[in-house]
């Protein structure tokens, strides 16, 4: 088992700027994908951006050039960058593992879940 725990989020004007975290715990191995999803209430969680163990990157299209993932694999952590912030952004964001090397958009392809931490954006 992996235990994911997400922290960083808050309020933040628009256009500005926030780093999410993801402690992994547990079972921990370099060899997972970790992925960032957010959802707001009455729709359904959607990908935001994935990194392999191999270093592969890949971002949604409303987020790509302004949010940024990485993985320090010696602290199992997953980080996400967000710049430019818009109120569009607002929402709760997960943090997810599975293990394999594959990128993946599909909620359902994922073991592991954060309990997530909201992200408020002003106008």
């Amino acid at each position: 088992q992996v235990q994911l725990i997400e922290s960083g989020g808050g309020l933040v004007q628009a256009g500005g700027s926030l780093r999410l975290s993801c402690a992994a715990s547990g079972r921990t191995s370099s060899s997972y994908t970790m992925t960032w999803f957010r959802q707001v209430p009455g729709k359904e969680r959607e990908f935001v951006g994935g990194i392999s163990w191999t270093g592969a990157t890949g971002y949604a299209d409303s987020v790509k050039g302004r949010f940024t993932i990485s993985r320090d694999n010696a602290k199992s952590t997953l980080y996400l960058q967000m710049s430019s912030l818009k109120p569009e952004d607002t929402a709760v964001y997960y943090c997810a593992a599975r293990v394999s090397a594959i990128l993946t958009t599909r909620t359902t392809d994922f073991s592991f879940w954060g309990q997530g931490t909201q992200v408020t954006v002003s106008s």
